[in-house]
Formats: C-alpha cells, structure tokens, sequence
C-alpha cells in the first residue's frame, strides 16, 4: 500500500492545531520540519478535498501552504526516518541530553539518553520551545522531587524530569492520542513513576504539590493558567514555561509577578523565549 505524504508550510502557532485537525482526517504520523509538519496517511484515505477544507479554515489566521506527494510504504517508512533526526541538548556546564527514535543507535557520548517516537505528539526536541525547556531543565536539580509536566505531548519533558532523578512525575494533555504516546514514550524509557491522563490542569488534586511545573504550551494558556499553576507549586519550587515569543515575554512576567513569581533563567531562540520562575 502506498501511503500520501502532505508537506505543509506554515507558522510553527498553527503546528499544534493542524496536527489534531490532520489527525481527526486519518494521518498516522507526523514530522517536524523547519517549515512547518509534514503529514503521513495511506493512500486510500487521502480525502484531497477534506485537507482543502481544513487549510482553507486556518488560511485567514495564518499563511499556509501545502504540498501533496505519493510514496511507496518502503519509501514513506524511510521518509519518516530521514526526517526525524536526532536532537542534542547541552548546556554551557556540560549536561547532555539527546533525543532519538527507537531505530536510533544511542550514543554514549551524552549524559542522558531519551527515545521518543512521536507519532502525532508534540515534543520531539525539535521546535525551539522543547529544546529551551531541556536545557533548562538539564541545570536544575529533580533528585528526589516532584514533576508535573502540562500539556505534556509525547512526554518527553516528564520522561527526561524523571531520568534528571525525579521521584514521580504527572503529565497531561487534553488529546486522547497524546495521552497514549505519552505512555508508551514512557515505557520506551522504562518511568515507571510517570502518570498520565487526560485532560487540563481542573483534573489535578487541588491538594497535590509539585517542585516542579513544567508548562510548554502558548502564550494564552499561559496567561490564564499560571495562578493555578502556582497553587500547585511548592515554596520554593520552580515554574518552567514556553510556547511563546521574546515579544509576549512582558505579558508572561507581569502574569508571573503577579502571584509572586521571580525569575530566575531566560533563554531565547530563534525569537522563541523560556523563563525559569521560583515561588
């Protein structure tokens, strides 16, 4: 069987939203790109016009572009591979991480070994904002602590929290195939202290504590959540976000301020930013 290959362009805001709209027409997997999501789908479901539909809604709130090619199953299995390349995080005190899929050898050479396979997941270490959050959290202490990885994807920020030395981790996500990659992305990583449900942050114990919130999801989100966010944060815990551009960054501090914030770490990249914050 032959398999449908859709090369789409556009604003990584929009990667998120496409991807479950994609989703919801059938697509099996998906890639980052620099440009956008390339989408996989066997040939016989491919609903030209239902893709159509689907950029057409988005085209007035973002500039999108698509490109539709045909490949051979061999030939898709071995796109998919080309495309998702390993991601290495090292920070400035010599922590390392690296990201791979499981037909990836590892490599020795890094401190800390993840293998995601995300299937139609957000967070592969790709996008600047995960790659922000893993150098962050590669210089913070997790030995022994508490995690709660928001809007969690494919996990991978949970999974590498719990291999930093975390006792536990809870993640979250409000899509159902999140949830379920982000379990079996666990258990590639043998975390057995990773729970994961379905959801928002109303489905966590108002009573559970966390030292440590990680959040990577947009700067709306963000703004709205980030009180509740810190009724889950122990004193003294940390609160790492991203999802949002240099330019939104007034907006998330002056929210953070507000309930007692201070932040500690900033990083950019690529005009993408993420801030460490301390209750």
């Amino acid at each position: 069987m032959n398999y449908t290959e859709l090369q789409l362009t556009l604003d990584p805001d929009f990667a998120d939203i496409l991807t479950a709209e994609l989703a919801e027409l059938g697509f099996e997997s998906f890639t980052e790109t620099d440009e956008g999501i390339n989408a996989y789908i066997p040939e016989p479901d491919f609903d030209a016009e239902a893709v159509a539909e689907v950029v057409a809604r988005y085209s007035g709130q973002t500039a999108i572009g698509y490109v539709v090619n045909s490949l051979e199953k061999t030939n898709w299995n071995a796109e998919w591979e080309q495309n998702y390349q390993p991601i290495e995080v090292v920070t400035e005190g010599g922590m390392s991480a690296r990201v791979r899929a499981s037909f990836h050898a590892p490599d020795g050479a890094f401190t800390y070994d993840l293998v995601i396979n995300p299937k139609m997941s957000f967070g592969t270490g790709h996008h600047e904002t995960t790659h922000m959050m893993m150098q962050h959290q590669l210089g913070l202490d997790h030995v022994g602590k508490a995690i709660l990885d928001v809007g969690s994807g494919t996990g991978i920020l949970a999974i590498l929290g719990l291999k930093l030395g975390a006792a536990n981790a809870l993640a979250f996500d409000i899509e159902e195939w999140a949830v379920e990659n982000a379990i079996e992305n666990a258990s590639l990583n043998d975390c057995q202290q990773m729970r994961v449900f379905q959801g928002t942050i109303a489905g966590v114990d108002a009573a559970e504590q966390f030292d440590i919130i990680l959040a990577n999801i947009n700067r709306n989100v963000l703004l709205a959540e980030i009180p509740t966010y810190v009724r889950h944060l122990k004193p003294g815990g940390q609160l790492l976000v991203s999802g949002f551009y240099e330019t939104d960054s007034p907006d998330i501090q002056q929210t953070a301020g507000a309930v007692g914030l201070t932040k500690v770490g900033y990083l950019t990249r690529n005009q993408w930013a993420s801030v460490v914050y301390q209750k």
